[in-house]
């Protein structure tokens, strides 16, 4: 991708490199520019490039992995190859694939449709997800501590992830939220959980994290189309349960204001 540069057309000395996974990559947003990993220019990264005016690459790639930073990704080359010596700020968001974010949606759409009212889908998994969580959190700070023998010089930023429901089900529709009500406090509180692990491991290693779930609370699927950050489950297609427009260009504001 082509250098951003300042307003008086020089490119900046500064070296940007964003990694992760479709919360990074902009996957459903208009201006896609790799149809394969679904990266667009209306992504947080893309958005924040032209804030911080430096040289910018994406490696970012839907369904990445922390297996994904530093192995191929399909045809993709491991999103670590991107680094450098030189290189400047690094962002990375990681960690949903992992548990298995498209995994946990469907299972829960599935149990939910003879049980609305109920917990079908805290009952499948009981504490299964917290393992997951657990398990992740030892390759999170592998992963960062990569980046930081890779990039010396970086801020390595960690952007967890925003808030996608709200704390009770009562405001969401089941047309286009079709999780069981007494479901959506428990999703709820695996992505507060995720984000909490995310957070440890930033600090044990000494990464910046970005809380981008308490700045979004309120702004989750089951708002209405012009209150929301976060796309609702249905109809299903790329931007389902994603950041939207507005979605990634808070993110973008909330990393400025973090690393100034």
């Amino acid at each position: 991708m082509a250098a951003a540069t300042t307003a008086g057309g020089t490119a900046a000395t500064s070296r940007y490199v964003a990694l992760g996974d479709s919360y990074a990559s902009g996957t459903g947003l208009k201006d896609q520019q790799d149809s394969q990993c679904a990266r667009s220019l209306r992504s947080y990264p893309a958005l924040l490039a032209g804030a911080y005016k430096s040289s910018f690459k994406t490696a970012t790639c839907t369904g990445a992995t922390t297996a994904s930073i530093r192995n191929r990704q399909g045809g993709k080359p491991p999103q670590a190859d991107s680094l450098s010596a030189d290189t400047t700020l690094v962002t990375l968001t990681i960690g949903g694939n992992d548990i298995g974010f498209s995994e946990i949606i469907a299972t829960c759409v599935s149990r939910a449709a003879n049980d609305r009212n109920g917990n079908p889908c805290q009952r499948h998994y009981g504490d299964q997800l917290r393992q997951r969580i657990d398990k992740l959190s030892p390759r999170i700070g592998t992963v960062l501590k990569d980046i930081k023998q890779r990039s010396p010089r970086a801020q390595v930023v960690l952007v967890g992830y925003p808030s996608l429901l709200p704390g009770d089900g009562s405001s969401c529709a089941w047309e286009s939220v079709p999780f069981a009500k007494r479901d959506i406090p428990y999703l709820d509180h695996t992505v507060f959980q995720l984000n909490e692990m995310l957070r440890q491991q930033a600090a044990w290693t000494g990464a910046i994290y970005v809380d981008t779930y308490t700045p979004t609370r309120g702004k989750d699927m089951c708002r209405p189309a012009d209150k929301r950050y976060i796309e609702p489950v249905m109809p299903l297609g790329a931007q389902s349960a994603h950041p939207n427009g507005m979605g990634h260009l808070i993110m973008s504001v909330l990393v400025k204001q973090r690393i100034g």
